[in-house]
């Protein structure tokens, strides 16, 4: 048996209170100080696990199908044919903007969302996206609220987590739409990758909502907040309701301007998941 010294049984005795004082500030530290905030739980959800070329899930998308312009001049006409919308057989859903005469329009495209099908009221939506570049490509990951065709747009409101310049590959654009702040007065900021491009690499973009403000995040970077006490005034806060979701490429609009020469074609929007989170009840 090996007898220490005294002032060393004193010293191992004040390191292993010290450790003990750690441990205990250590689990402080993990608790929550303040109101226990709800964990989120995952309600919906598209993993575009299929074959290649089977459409988008029937019972989680619909196509807008026309070629009007959509309200901004754009060129494509947008299709609910797999050419333009089907699953690419590694887990993606490729968008493919095509330039070729259909329907009187020079471009087509395609256009999904879950109206009809998948609404929410706050909480986090998110997609993983490879985006595609070149001057007069507009893709877009956004929100339209469910009450369109009783109130119509913008005081339906309209949230846009992700929208893209293609010729501007480093940049992209969180935007918040409503009555009297839409249009080229949207609440809008950007969001610039460096040193790569969005047409890289898959990216995380998502928005997380509730009753007092909406946050956006590229990759998990923080990079736009609107609230109520942001709006211009005399309007007022319209994201109180449930939304649903859009994907979608545009080809030419106000917003991008036509495609030019230095335009490839076919261009491919791919997504790797959407998912949509909210607070356990």
């Amino acid at each position: 048996m090996i007898r220490r010294p005294v002032v060393w049984q004193r010293i191992l005795k004040l390191m292993a209170i010290a450790l003990m004082l750690a441990a205990s500030l250590g689990a402080c530290r993990d608790a929550p100080t303040g109101p226990e905030l709800k964990p989120l739980q995952l309600v919906w959800q598209d993993e575009f696990d299929g074959p290649a070329g089977q459409p988008p899930d029937t019972l989680r998308w619909r196509h807008d199908v026309g070629g009007s312009g959509w309200g901004n001049n754009q060129l494509e006409y947008d299709t609910d044919r797999p050419e333009n919308a089907s699953l690419d057989g590694s887990g993606h859903l490729a968008i493919v903007a095509r330039e070729e005469a259909y329907m009187g329009r020079a471009y087509t495209s395609a256009r999904i969302n879950t109206r009809g099908r998948f609404a929410a009221t706050y909480g986090r939506f998110e997609a993983r996206i490879k985006l595609p570049s070149g001057r007069g490509l507009w893709p877009a990951f956004w929100l339209l609220g469910s009450d369109l065709d009783a109130v119509g747009w913008p005081t339906c409101g309209e949230i846009d987590i992700m929208e893209y310049r293609g010729q501007q590959p480093r940049v992209v654009h969180g935007s918040l739409h409503g009555p009297g702040y839409s249009g080229g007065s949207a609440l809008t900021s950007p969001f610039e990758l460096i040193p790569s491009a969005f047409d890289q690499g898959f990216h995380d973009f998502a928005v997380e909502w509730d009753a007092e403000r909406i946050t956006w995040m590229v990759d998990g970077i923080t990079y736009k907040t609107a609230t109520p006490d942001d709006l211009p005034a005399g309007t007022r806060w319209v994201f109180d309701h449930p939304f649903f979701i859009i994907l979608n490429v545009a080809v030419g609009g106000n917003y991008v301007g036509p495609p030019d020469a230095s335009t490839s074609f076919p261009q491919t929007l791919l997504v790797d998941r959407v998912r949509v989170y909210q607070a356990e009840p």
